[in-house]
Order: structure tokens, then C-alpha cells, then sequence
């Protein structure tokens, strides 16, 4: 997790327009991230350590990063 330490506001800004501009519909979306970021605040003890990122920029940048990687298909 410590690649989400250094994160400034531009970059969140980035990559939440990254994820809205790949998603079909924007209220599906969000309402995708807000369900995350509420699961992971439950789950996560990880959260306690880590005042400085909250769930819901961890949410956007999880997003992002699965949309933007390729699915690794294993036969």
C-alpha cells in the first residue's frame, strides 16, 4: 500500500476523469466507488495506519487501475 502515500490532488483529479470518461454511465460509476470505498473503510484495518489517504481516493485509484490494466486470461 505505500503507493498511495505520495499522491497529490492532481493526480486524483486525473485519474477520476480517467475513470468517468471509461465508464458508460457516470452514475453507475460513482455509485461503483462509493459502495468500494464504504466496504473497504469496514475491511480494511490498513485505514487506521493511514490516516492521509482516505477510502474513497483508494477506491477511484483501484478503479483506475483495473480498467487500465489487461486481464491476465490463464489457460
Amino acid at each position: 500500500m505505500n503507493k498511495y502515500k505520495r499522491i497529490d490532488s492532481n493526480q486524483i483529479t486525473y485519474k477520476t476523469e480517467e475513470l468517468l470518461d471509461a465508464a458508460s454511465n457516470r452514475y453507475k460509476i460513482t455509485i461503483q466507488v462509493a459502495n468500494r470505498a464504504k466496504r473497504r473503510k469496514y475491511e480494511d484495518i490498513d485505514i487506521v495506519d493511514d490516516p492521509l489517504v482516505k477510502p474513497i481516493i483508494r477506491a477511484i485509484i483501484e478503479m483506475v487501475d483495473e480498467i487500465t490494466q489487461p486481464e491476465i486470461i490463464s489457460d
